[in-house]
């Protein structure tokens, strides 16, 4: 017996049981019994208990894929006894006969088979999201080919052509049954005509079995289709058409006019099949066993294909079958061996591309040049010669190498040529910023990583034309013996991120913390966009570039492309230095193979290769680097050996060394310029007792190199290279001494100098012959322009000994003043009685940057993300950098005239007569004359810098003069006022200069001469309104400007205090003017993206008390609040009255807002009575008849986002605070005249009409006419209704607004009187009906008052003249509206 299945066993037990038991064929303890129907009575009964065929599960024998999907047979509906159906017959096919609804169709629906379906991927794309597909263009893209195609391409379509074909025959053939033979036409019947010609039932139209498995497909179309036609035969012409008006009802017209197009569109492509039949021949269909000829994919058509050997007129050369390759001829690919199509010429002037010759020159757009010249290409405009932009960069993709090198060679001659400003205005936009924009920066760096040489070298070369602009080096060598000309501004963008926006008031460590990190991961292009240096950076081209000059060993002009590369690098800032020193081996790559110490001598001829061999450009790099920090020269000096390097080539003269003779000359230059930049910090001062025979030996054969003719360039800046690392070395001398005088704990961080005035001081006799022969060539113009700057090294040479000689404690001073004397007597006095130092003098308002605004155009390829010191103008010899340049001489003359008057005051007199030359006075007389400024440009920033030096050291050495004996009152008056302006102008980096003008030039008593030459008498004399009494003279002008000249040194305090600049600037900028090595840190100047003082610098403590009573909370003021806006207010009067030019960059509406600072400070200080006579004095003079045409409240004001916000509060302070005071009526009613905009008189009259019972301010003490008010009549409707209705209400009365009140009747007079034909349908209604309410009203006196208003007059009590009698026009008028109002009142009663 089986045993029962227990819990715990298992699912192969389970079938094991069920074969033993059907094994063993007993009977089921269950048996399965089929009830049938309840109403037959009979039950299945008989049925065997057990059947042979069961269904048994096998797992083994599963299919891996499930069985296709296959429609179910249909169901027979159970009959009924009643009514037993036929066996023969179905009822669903019964149903579906006499169901005659539309949607009798869709109760059959087959699922669409997707197995044989191939799923493509979407094409990727650049945009964001792929382009809609439509079906028009699926349409279009069938029929409009491309006439260009390629044998592959044609034979790809001629293979799917024939497979159409044989689609469409397979498609066709089952739906025929037709007999062996042809088949005749047949007489369309009756109806034929009914079902339409083109209904031959050859086939289904629209239902096609798509979606079904293949054979499936075509035989359940075959099958509706037979069907329908059954249908359609079994029909009479009145049922068919009879339901096709009732399917047509019932369809949705949009689905019917789509079976129809369907339908028209079957019905051309027969039409069409049957035209291209020959004529007279019957239409055969095909059969199956027909076969269908298909074009082979390698037969050539006539339009496209070429037999070989057929000789084809168009082709200058007949193509063989024999030769390689022409077994299958395509024509259009053979269209380049034709002529080129004739150069068009254009007629009008449209833009066309710009094309660049090989040499990077513009080709004009109708030049025809011969074909030899390989500028003609296969390109669009194959006619034109010459590449565009978009075809170079084009072909720098290219896989030919050649191609490459040549595209980038083109494009570094476009640029180089596009930053010399050849192109000018022949093309639109900037060339250098489309190629930015283009991505040419990263095109350039992926170039740099080609593996072949000739890219690499193309790719550097471009890079350094886009990087490196012309001139800007040679520019800063040639100037850096000068005044201070080893400091230079970095050459990086000043213009601010948008994520540095507000904040400008956060300290600049802050603000660098902040942006580090996010510079860190923004990616290079963004970093680009703004900086290219910083996005060339982040690409780490540095280690490219390390690996070029190591690992590839380039040819000499790479390396020196890639020198000049790294030498931009380095200007840029000294975040970008340090990033070059720290590149892993690039720096120790440098100097191990461009700096040996012993190398081959070199020939005459050209150098194969720079490795191994001293490089010039490789020691400017490294002196470029030690001036952007004095720990970056440290790590130079030490972590290189640097020192041994030095001494191998300062050692050796030029003359000597293996190299070619300039590059000897360069090399030198180059070592003692990178001494004196190290010496500049108060290092490599080891050296000088080692080198000092080799300075004394050069310092003497100075005098002679000086003496012979013509003069080398190269000789003489390695002369004043020399002049100034002794410059520096005597300044370090100094330094020592100030070491052991000053506080120990200043210079812990700092080495200690080992020069010593003793080594030093045997300098001055071998410097001074060099100054006397070049001094000689003076009347010379030529031969000293030819000097370049070592006359200016002398002078400035001379300048720091005497100054380090003053400062030693153990020497006698009446040495170095007897020295002095001697000096001034046998040099400097006959220099200035020479004539050609006059014409010095002269030539500055030529060479001035200031004077010439226009020199310091930026050049029109100038960007922002990439900063150049290029102008458009260049250096021309007549310009400040230019070869006849007075400036660099006149500077360092003015310098050592300035030493030598603060060591000795006795030779102060003497001096004086530099400051009476004409050419200087002319020259100060321009730069303070009203005129346009040069725009802050790197070009102009560094120029300005070097004028302003001359400008500071005339106004100090006036400022020694004149504490010693007077200067003449006109220079005095002309030095204060270059003074003022010079405060100005001072650009970053110079505010050691500031704070010396403040403290000396700019309050000092001695440069106001109006002060004791009656000027407070002329002012009072000249006043024409006052607004205080006017029989005190103390309330006067004069008494006011009297009293300020004697509070001069306080005023002076007060501006130290609120002016001076932040005290890390101002003791780095003090460290740099005054020589203190130890205290250097960089020779890099701040970025100049403004002036250190605002032009309105006059007015900036006040500026600060107003946000600083804002910032406070209410009824708390700033500390001294009264002090410090009297000493501002006196000296504002000061400049207004003596020194008008000082304050006219600021406009008089900028000067108003400031003014009404005063009282938006404090509820309590324009109470005070000195503010009180101050504001007046100040109203007074911007209400002046020349002054007040210039008012303008409607133009934008520097500082102020909008005057009708400030004078809105001005208003509610006035409403809360004044209490009718006089004054601050004045300065309410001030903006109010008829030429300002009506929003400041809305504001008044519309939201602040409370304040009009305060300003009580009489006719007589109004600083204006008061018909600056009253013309020309008001036009703005709402301020004439807000007028009038405070006239009505009582708001504006003339016993408490006369000034307002006169204004008001003056304007609503002539409204209502105007008779303007063309007013507006509104106004005159407004007039009408104000008219009417004038005549009506009970107060007689306004009554009087609007209707006979006559002129403003000041000196009436009511402010107006009135009529006795209105004149006729208006009586007439008047009576019109009386009648009309008399008339609405008896129709109303």
């Amino acid at each position: 017996m089986l045993s029962r299945p227990k819990p715990g066993e298992s699912e192969v037990d389970l079938l094991h049981f069920q074969s033993q038991f059907l094994a063993a064929g007993a009977a089921p303890a269950v048996q399965l019994v089929k009830k049938g129907s309840r109403k037959s009575g009979d039950a299945t009964q008989d049925q065997s208990p057990l059947q042979d065929h069961r269904d048994v599960v096998k797992l083994n024998d599963l299919p891996d894929l499930p069985p296709a999907l296959v429609p179910a047979p249909p169901k027979r509906a159970r009959p009924s006894l009643g009514c037993p159906l036929p066996e023969d017959e179905d009822p669903e096919e019964k149903l579906n006969r006499h169901d005659q609804h539309i949607t009798a169709v869709l109760t059959k629906i087959i699922e669409r088979d997707t197995s044989s379906v191939t799923v493509n991927l979407p094409v990727p794309s650049g945009v964001a999201f792929p382009a809609v597909f439509h079906r028009s263009q699926e349409n279009r893209g069938k029929l409009v080919t491309s006439g260009k195609r390629s044998i592959f391409a044609q034979e790809i379509a001629a293979r799917r052509v024939s497979e159409s074909r044989v689609l469409s025959a397979e498609e066709v053939v089952p739906n025929l049954d037709p007999p062996e033979g042809a088949v005749t036409c047949e007489t369309p019947t009756p109806r034929d005509h009914i079902l339409g010609n083109s209904h031959s039932f050859q086939g289904p139209h629209l239902i096609t079995g798509k979606g079904l498995r293949g054979q499936e497909a075509q035989q359940e179309a075959q099958t509706i289709h037979k069907e329908n036609v059954a249908r359609l035969q079994a029909m009479d012409p009145e049922e068919i058409l009879q339901e096709q008006q009732r399917l047509l009802a019932q369809l949705d017209p949009s689905l019917v006019a789509f079976l129809r197009s369907h339908s028209r569109t079957h019905e051309q492509k027969g039409e069409k099949a049957t035209k291209e039949q020959r004529p007279g021949e019957p239409s055969v269909p095909v059969t199956k066993e027909e076969p269908i000829k298909s074009a082979s994919p390698s037969e050539p058509t006539k339009e496209d294909k070429l037999e070989p050997g057929v000789p084809a007129q168009t082709l200058p050369v007949t193509p063989h079958k024999e030769w390689l390759h022409m077994d299958s001829v395509e024509l259009e690919k053979l269209h380049w061996t034709q002529d080129l199509p004739p150069l068009r010429r254009q007629q009008t002037q449209e833009r066309m591309q710009a094309r660049f010759s090989l040499q990077g020159e513009l080709l004009p757009p109708d030049v025809d040049l011969p074909t030899h010249l390989g500028l003609h290409h296969h390109g669009e405009e194959a006619e034109r010669a010459g590449y565009s932009l978009q075809e170079l960069f084009h072909l720098t993709r290219s896989r030919v190498s050649q191609q490459r090198t040549l595209a980038l060679h083109v494009l570094s001659q476009v640029i180089s040529r596009a930053q010399a400003g050849e192109f000018g205005e022949q093309l639109v936009g900037s060339v250098l910023q489309l190629l930015l924009d283009a991505g040419f920066l990263f095109l350039l760096r992926f170039s740099l990583d080609d593996r072949v040489d000739g890219v690499i070298a193309a790719a550097v070369r471009a890079l350094r034309a886009l990087l490196v602009a012309p001139g800007d080096e040679e520019l800063l060598d040639s100037t850096f013996s000068w005044y201070h000309g080893a400091s230079v501004f970095p050459l990086m963008p000043s213009r601010k991120d948008k994520e540095d926006e507000g904040e400008d008031e956060e300290p600049p460590g802050e603000k660098a913390k902040k942006k580090m990190p996010e510079e860190e991961h923004r990616p290079p292009p963004d970093l680009a966009r703004y900086d290219v240096i910083k996005g060339l950076l982040a690409t780490n081209l540095l280690p490219r570039l390390r690996y070029v000059l190591e690992v590839t060993c380039p040819g000499p002009t790479v390396v020196l492309d890639i020198m000049a590369v790294l030498i931009r690098l380095a200007r840029h800032s000294l975040e970008s230095a340090t990033r070059v020193l720290e590149c892993p081996r690039l720096v120790e790559t440098i100097v191990r193979e461009f700096l040996p110490t012993c190398w081959a001598p070199i020939g005459g001829g050209p150098t194969p290769s720079l490795h191994k061999v001293p490089c010039a450009a490789a020691m400017k790099l490294l002196r470029v680097l030690a001036s952007a920090g004095r720990n970056i020269a440290a790590r130079l000096l030490n972590s290189f050996d640097l020192r041994s390097h030095l001494c191998r080539f300062i050692a050796e003269a030029p003359q000597e060394l293996p190299l070619p003779p300039e590059e000897a000359e360069t090399l030198c230059t180059e070592a003692f310029r990178l001494w004196a930049v190290a010496a500049s910090y108060g290092h490599g001062s080891e050296l000088y007792r080692e080198l000092y025979p080799v300075l004394m030996r050069a310092s003497q054969a100075v005098p002679m190199e000086l003496s012979n003719h013509p003069l080398q360039p190269l000789s003489m800046q390695r002369i004043a290279s020399l002049l100034t690392l002794l410059t520096q070395l005597t300044l370090a001398a100094s330094n020592t001494c100030n070491e052991s005088t000053s506080d120990p704990g200043v210079y812990l961080s700092a080495p200690t100098s080992s020069v010593t005035w003793t080594q030093v001081s045997g300098l001055q006799p071998l410097v001074e012959p060099c100054l006397k022969q070049a001094l000689k060539l003076l009347p010379r113009p030529e031969m000293w322009s030819a000097l370049g700057p070592v006359p200016t090294a002398c002078l400035l040479f001379l300048n720091a000994y005497y100054q380090t000689w003053s400062q030693q404690p153990s020497l006698c001073p009446e040495d170095w003043l007897q020295d002095m004397e001697r000096l001034l007597e046998e040099l400097l006095l006959p220099l200035l009685s020479q004539p050609p130092l006059s014409r010095l003098w002269d030539s500055l308002r030529h060479c001035s940057p200031l004077c010439n605004p226009l020199s310091c155009t930026p050049a029109p390829e100038a960007l922002s993300s990439l900063v150049s010191l290029r102008c458009i103008r260049g250096c021309p010899p007549v310009s400040l950098a230019g070869s006849a340049s007075p400036f660099p001489f006149l500077t360092a003359l003015l310098s050592l005239f300035n030493t030598l008057a603060r060591i000795h005051k006795g030779i102060c007199g003497q001096l004086a007569a530099v400051l009476a030359a004409p050419g200087l006075q002319n020259y100060f007389l321009q730069c303070v004359a009203p005129g346009t400024a040069p725009p802050l440009t790197p070009f102009s920033a560094w120029a300005l810098r070097h004028e302003y030096h001359l400008q500071y050291l005339v106004l100090s050495l006036a400022q020694k003069v004149a504490a010693f004996q007077p200067v003449l009152t006109t220079n005095t008056a002309l030095l204060h006022a270059m003074a003022l302006a010079l405060l100005s102008r001072l650009l970053p980096g110079s505010e050691y200069l500031a704070q010396e003008l403040l403290l000396s030039c700019v309050f000092r008593l001695e440069f106001l001469p109006e002060y004791a030459s009656g000027g407070p008498e002329a002012a009072d004399f000249s006043d024409q309104l006052s607004l205080g009494s006017s029989g005190d003279h103390q309330c006067g002008r004069g008494a006011l400007l009297v009293q300020a000249c004697q509070d001069l040194p306080s005023i002076r305090s007060c501006y130290l205090t609120h002016c001076s600049p932040a005290r890390a600037s101002l003791l780095a900028s003090q460290a740099l003017h005054r020589g203190d090595l130890q205290q250097v840190s960089t020779l890099l100047l701040p970025v100049p993206k403004e002036t250190l003082l605002p032009t309105d610098w006059p007015f900036l403590p006040l500026i600060q008390l107003y946000h600083q009573a804002s910032d406070t909370p209410s009824g708390v003021p700033p500390v001294d609040t009264l002090g410090t806006a009297m000493r501002v207010l006196q000296w504002v009067l000061v400049l207004e009255s003596w020194r008008p030019e000082a304050l006219w960059t600021v406009p008089p509406a900028a000067r108003l807002a400031r003014l009404m600072c005063v009282f938006l400070v404090d509820s309590e200080l324009f109470r005070e009575i000195p503010v009180q006579r101050l504001v007046a004095a100040l109203l007074a003079r911007l209400c002046q008849p020349q002054v007040l045409p210039s008012l303008n409240l409607d133009c934008p004001l520097p500082g102020l986002t909008s005057f009708p916000d400030l004078y809105a509060s001005f208003l509610e302070h006035f409403e809360a605070v004044s209490f009718g005071d006089h004054l601050f009526g004045a300065l309410v009613l001030l903006p109010l005249q008829r030429r300002f905009s009506v929003t400041l008189r809305l504001a008044l009259f519309g939201e602040h009409v409370g304040a009009l019972r305060a300003l009580g301010l009489p006719l007589s003490q109004l600083p204006v006419s008061l018909e600056c008010y009253t013309g020309p009549p008001e036009d703005n409707l709402a301020l004439l209704q807000l007028y009038f209705r405070t006239l009505v209400t009582g708001a504006l009365r003339p016993h408490w607004c006369p000034v307002l009140y006169a204004v008001a009747v003056a304007h609503v007079n002539s409204f209502i009187f105007s008779q303007d034909p063309k007013s507006s349908d509104e106004v005159k209604a407004v007039q009408r009906s104000m008219l009417q309410r004038t005549w009506l009203l009970a107060d007689e006196c306004l009554r009087q008052h609007l209707l006979h208003y006559k002129l403003p007059s000041s000196s009436l009590p009511e402010g107006f003249e009135l009529y006795s009698q209105l004149p006729p026009l208006r009586q007439q008028h008047l009576q019109r509206m009386a009648s009309g109002v008399l008339q609405n009142g008896v129709s109303e009663t």
